[in-house]
């Protein structure tokens, strides 16, 4: 099951924006790139004039990197961004809304064989560090 539209961070300026302005928390087998952003929103009025109104959190959205140093064999890159997107999508309630994550994986992540509890555990880890979920659910 993928990752709804709302929550893909896809744009090559998003992530841009994380790698320059984020934070970063590493781990043993994959770091962490978060940025919080707010954006305003357009208000049509009666008038047909365009107005600011207050701050509107957009959703979180999250962007996987593996490069080929991780594997050579995109089967394997495909099958951890496949338990990246997972281990996200069960964490996904408790992170606050108006965050860009940006998700490294490291070439130890396949030396290890990481499994989808791995990633799981030292991504919640790494967004609780990062202040994203706040780790006392």
């Amino acid at each position: 099951m993928a990752l709804h539209k709302a929550n893909r961070l896809q744009s090559r300026h998003n992530f841009r924006a994380v790698f320059r302005e984020g934070i970063r928390r590493n781990g043993s087998h994959i770091t962490l790139r978060a940025l919080q952003r707010k954006t305003k929103q357009m208000v049509n009025t009666a008038s047909g004039n365009l107005q600011q109104s207050e701050l509107m959190e957009v959703p979180t959205r999250l962007g996987i990197s593996v490069s080929t140093k991780v594997s050579k064999r995109a089967v394997v890159r495909n099958r951890i961004k496949r338990q990246i997107r997972a281990a996200f999508r069960s964490l996904l309630p408790r992170i606050a809304p108006g965050w860009l994550l940006v998700v490294i994986v490291h070439p130890s992540a396949v030396q290890a064989q990481c499994d989808y509890g791995q990633f799981l555990q030292e991504l919640e880890q790494l967004l609780t560090e990062a202040e994203v979920i706040d780790g006392h659910s």
